[in-house]
């Protein structure tokens, strides 16, 4: 049995020219299991014999949602996965439209000091079909359409491309979810090779860099990465990736106090990337249980933002969402018997 979630329209017309079907029926499953989120073969418009090879041959893996947290700005959604192992997604609700933040492994190996997910070692991959799982529970909870996607919840994404490349390409599937891919933003911690090899990609989604630094000193004692790719290294690929397919580039800074929220620092990332274009997300730190850090004050973090802005580099303040709820940035960690889900 195959799970239909994860296949791509392409795939699944290949597997149906191996059933004996012809490949173009393709177009009429994948509305109904996208558009209309049905899990009933028997209600397609198909010949019964189709229908049967269709229920020998395919299920419907939408993982388990064990719980669910609701805030007015978001919602977060552990689930469990079939092998016992557990992952969060969020919903993040914004005027223009629903946001949502999806896993792409079990645990994460980065180890980024101040994020939750860090604390947890990478388990796995997740397959294609748990990721769109993912959206499909979500987007059958709420009964309207998601408009966006940040593939930015547990995990590095670039360590799982080939997986979340297909993803992609079901997310923008236009009779189904149909998420435009501008609507698409990717985090990445900065692994060079996977940001080449997805610019080179045929969905070059908007790419967002955790930089969190503005040298490599610095940047070692709070991010792994930092010891295999430098800082160097990663702008260069920054550049290739805005190049290649027109995107401005997110670098991505989180304030931690007496750490990264310098003046000094502030004046070292304004010429980093004065050459790029680019721009700053500024955001405000979220802690967690066990954390080391704490936020830099507000008075800390407008004067970091006045001197980006005075050295000509546009910055953003990352709007604060569901962190009532521990779904805010830097703040998933799927723990089942953790205490924020009781």
């Amino acid at each position: 049995m195959t799970d239909i979630y994860g296949l791509t329209p392409v795939k699944l017309a290949d597997r149906l020219t191996e059933l004996g079907e012809k490949p173009s029926r393709a177009g009429i499953i994948l509305p109904a299991v996208y558009g209309d989120l049905t899990t009933d073969f028997s209600a397609l418009p198909l010949r019964n014999e189709t229908i049967e090879k269709l229920s020998g041959n395919f299920f419907f893996g939408e993982p388990e949602c064990v719980k669910k947290l609701v805030s007015d700005t978001a919602d977060k959604y552990l689930f469990r996965l079939s092998d016992g192992n557990f992952i969060e997604s969020v919903l993040m609700k914004h005027e223009f439209g629903n946001n949502v933040c999806v896993s792409t492994q079990v645990g994460c190996n980065m180890g980024c000091r101040f994020c939750a997910s860090g604390r947890l070692r990478k388990i796995r991959d997740l397959t294609v079909s748990e990721m769109v799982g993912q959206i499909m529970h979500i987007r059958r909870d709420i009964g309207v359409k998601i408009n966006g996607l940040s593939i930015m919840g547990i995990g590095e994404p670039l360590e799982n491309l080939a997986n979340v490349l297909e993803f992609i390409e079901i997310a923008q599937y236009p009779k189904g979810f149909d998420i435009g891919i501008k609507h698409i933003t990717l985090s990445t911690c900065g692994i060079v090779t996977g940001i080449y090899e997805l610019a080179d990609s045929s969905s070059p989604v908007n790419l967002a860099v955790s930089l969190h630094a503005p040298d490599d000193e610095l940047r070692k004692t709070i991010m792994p990465t930092a010891n295999k790719y430098s800082i160097a290294e990663i702008i260069k690929a920054a550049i290739y990736y805005s190049e290649k397919n027109n995107r401005r580039i997110t670098f991505e800074y989180v304030m931690l106090d007496g750490v990264n929220d310098s003046d000094e620092c502030a004046g070292k990332l304004a010429a980093l990337l004065s050459p790029l274009n680019c721009y700053v997300n500024i955001i405000r730190y979220n802690p967690s249980d066990g954390s080391e850090f704490k936020c830099s004050p507000h008075e800390r973090i407008m004067g970091f933002y006045d001197i980006l802005k005075k050295n000509g580099i546009g910055v953003t303040m990352r709007r604060e969402l569901g962190a009532s709820v521990n779904a805010a940035c830097g703040q998933l960690r799927a723990e089942a018997g953790n205490t924020k889900y009781k």
